[in-house]
């Protein structure tokens, strides 16, 4: 398992913490969308989340919830096989992971909801905002820390998007696995967050 080395000076006033979509369906052997290695971060996960509560960081945590029939889905067209269906157990969280904190649902349109932050129309590209950044902006938040699953899909759009609204960036490699559909997708989405002002730190921070 993955040990966290002590983080608690990343959290405080003005800091938020995002985890995403640790989900059964991405972070179980067994599930419809499995990441490679997704099961090993829950419990450097949770230590984050104990930090970030510790030191007064609000905790979010993101869930794909989708209807049966979307064409985010392959049997509808889209990319992915079926996962993360509204109500079934893959949609469920982890089950050690230790959630506290609002739970932000996205994709409950049958749109694509890679950002926590906004979801995206599969047709038009249209974007729709989710309640996050309200959220954030609420708290006083400037800075977020996002870690789950996957780096190269919904980590990596939560972190660009999170700069777009002008907040600090981090996102811990250790704390994110890369569904790498097509081989080097996990170095793209790298290069494409430190372009972007993202702060990336590398596996030895957390691992």
């Amino acid at each position: 398992m993955v040990t966290a080395e002590p983080v608690d000076q990343r959290y405080g006033p003005g800091v938020a913490l995002l985890v995403i979509d640790l989900q059964n369906d991405f972070a179980t052997p067994g599930g419809s969308l499995y990441v490679g290695g997704g099961e090993e971060i829950v419990d450097a996960v949770n230590a984050q989340v104990t930090a970030a509560v510790a030191a007064g960081s609000p905790v979010f945590w993101t869930q794909d919830w989708h209807p049966e029939v979307t064409p985010h889905f392959v049997t509808s067209g889209g990319v992915w096989p079926p996962h993360c269906v509204a109500g079934t157990p893959g949609a469920d969280f982890h089950p050690d992971a230790r959630v506290t904190g609002e739970v932000i649902r996205k994709g409950v349109d049958g749109a694509d909801g890679y950002s926590g932050f906004s979801t995206r129309d599969p047709g038009s590209g249209a974007r729709t905002s989710t309640v996050l950044g309200d959220r954030l902006a609420a708290a006083g938040v400037h800075a977020v820390v996002v870690i789950g699953l996957a780096g190269d899909y919904c980590v990596k759009e939560t972190a660009l998007d999170g700069r777009r609204l002008g907040l600090d960036v981090v996102v811990p490699l250790g704390l994110t696995r890369f569904v790498n559909l097509q081989p080097g997708d996990d170095a793209a989405a790298v290069a494409e967050l430190r372009a972007a002002g993202v702060r990336v730190e590398p596996v030895a921070a957390d691992a």
